[in-house]
């Protein structure tokens, strides 16, 4: 049964231990991945995306055990690309699927453009355009 220990950083490290293919898969992030421990685990891994690896708000540093997860896809290296507080050591927790004990730190910051006002739309150049007395604003 893989132990999973959740570092945060403004409270006591949470540990809690699963048994291959007897979660409840609530749909969130790919099954027995760190989101979707997570939440069988009433664990608070922010996910605006639901899951869907579209943001990078459910980034973790992983401490131990990188062996112990499988392997990432491109899909997730390119988006993790976005995240704040990158490290060699990174994964997205919709994306990494647990098949072994490890240890995940939660970020200092994650980056939600939905909460943040969703001015940045990645992949989309910004258009700017003058106002009437020649000063660039944005459209």
């Amino acid at each position: 049964m893989p132990k999973v220990t959740f570092i945060h950083r403004d409270k006591p490290a949470q540990t809690v231990e699963f048994e291959h293919g007897k979660l409840e898969y609530l749909g969130h992030g790919l099954p027995e991945s760190f989101l979707d421990v997570a939440m069988n685990f009433g664990i608070h891994l922010e996910h605006a995306c639901g899951g869907s690896c579209a943001c990078t708000t459910c980034h973790l540093i992983i401490r131990k055990g990188m062996e112990n997860l499988s392997d990432m896809e491109e899909v997730e290296a390119d988006r993790l690309d976005t995240a704040w507080e990158l490290t060699t050591s990174s994964r997205l927790g919709c994306q990494a699927v647990i098949k072994g004990d490890v240890v995940a730190e939660f970020p200092m910051y994650t980056r939600n453009y939905v909460q943040e006002g969703g001015a940045i739309q990645l992949g989309q150049p910004e258009v700017k355009e003058k106002d009437p007395k020649g000063d660039e604003v944005r459209s």
